[in-house]
């Protein structure tokens, strides 16, 4: 049992901090891109970020053939009449105004597939509406597309945490592909397995999308962007994660009932099952909760995987431009997580999101 409580932390920071090494980042500069590129952003009862959103999207820099699809999701409150508002004399946006939803859909990818089908350029770039970029983002990322020969890249934004759910939880998602992930390994590899993403920002060439039948390939996912990278990699297609902390933040929820339901209406599918989800919940107990558990009635060897388990988290905070202290509350993250995970599974097909059970 001692070699089991320090050999797992060990591991995962011997993987984090390869990755650390390794982790693609986009460049400082503001590069020219010559290629024709679309944004697509889904909006639905977006009021308190869509004004926001689009004065970031109006500061992009670095490519002239950029043009914004605002994909109206049928939205119920305020939002349409805000985006016409703030874009109003700008020629590069446009607001499309989503067909009613059809069977078998779930709501972002039929607005994206809606998107993808209006536009005719060479680049899709898919931004969620509570990302902010830098003006050089879009500009930046493509030129590390371009650099790598990638079909397609997640650069990862900054997750802003302000509330102490947001703290305990949204580092964990970095953290879980930057202490698991073999990233040298996983951009070379077709392997489904491998995939790595975050639909907040992405990036994919045209062709490479319309090879693989658009956004209709996760139509009824919930989690869209890793099954989406999915597919890419079964189609031979290769690409990456990259550092987006300096040219992309978001914060994802606001509150304690926000992040709970975020949450409810993916953990269950994020480990492929209920097998999985115990897997994973096995993993998560081994790694971040036992070791701290030894560690207070004092084992030496819990006290070990108790430091190497937050070392491997503060590389991973470094990285992503969090709060570095946060890390030291690993334990309690994993018990609020696997509270999550269990609550998902209880609520499964009774979770209401922005008006629509999921």
């Amino acid at each position: 049992m001692n070699t089991a409580l320090v050999l797992l932390p060990a591991l995962l920071l011997f993987n984090t901090c390869l990755n650390l090494f390794f982790l693609k980042r986009p460049s400082k500069e503001v590069p020219l891109s010559s290629s024709s590129v679309t944004v697509l952003i889904p909006l639905r009862n977006e009021s308190h970020n869509v004004v926001g959103l689009i004065e970031s999207l109006k500061k992009q820099v670095g490519v002239p053939g950029l043009n914004f699809i605002l994909i109206n999701d049928n939205s119920t409150d305020n939002t349409p009449q805000l985006i016409t508002a703030s874009i109003l004399g700008d020629k590069r946006f446009q607001m499309l105004n989503g067909n009613e939803l059809p069977p078998g859909w779930l709501g972002k990818p039929f607005a994206l597939e809606q998107g993808r089908i209006a536009s005719q350029a060479e680049m899709i770039v898919t931004v969620d509406a509570d990302v902010r970029l830098k003006p050089h983002a879009i500009a930046a990322s493509l030129d590390l597309m371009a650099t790598n020969n990638f079909d397609f890249l997640s650069p990862y934004p900054q997750q802003i945490a302000t509330s102490w759910s947001e703290r305990l939880i949204q580092p964990l998602l970095q953290w879980s592909w930057m202490a698991t992930v073999p990233l040298r390994i996983a951009e070379r590899s077709t392997n489904p397995a491998f995939a790595v993403a975050n639909g907040q920002f992405f990036l994919v060439k045209s062709s490479s999308l319309a090879k693989i039948g658009g956004f209709a390939a996760i139509k009824n996912e919930v989690l869209d962007d890793i099954h989406l990278v999915r597919h890419f990699l079964r189609t031979g297609f290769h690409g990456s994660v990259a550092n987006g902390s300096s040219i992309a933040q978001c914060q994802m929820y606001s509150s304690w009932g926000q992040l709970r339901d975020g949450y409810g209406k993916s953990l269950r599918v994020a480990f492929g099952g209920v097998l999985g989800s115990v897997g994973a919940a096995c993993f998560l107990l081994l790694s971040g909760l036992i070791p701290f558990v030894y560690a207070l009635n004092g084992f030496l060897a819990g006290l070990i995987g108790y430091v190497l388990i937050v070392l491997s988290r503060l590389i991973s905070a470094l990285a992503n431009k969090s709060r570095i202290r946060d890390a030291v509350f690993h334990p309690l993250s994993i018990l609020v997580l696997l509270y999550l995970l269990a609550r998902s599974w209880w609520r499964r097909g009774t979770i209401e999101w922005k008006g629509r059970t999921v």
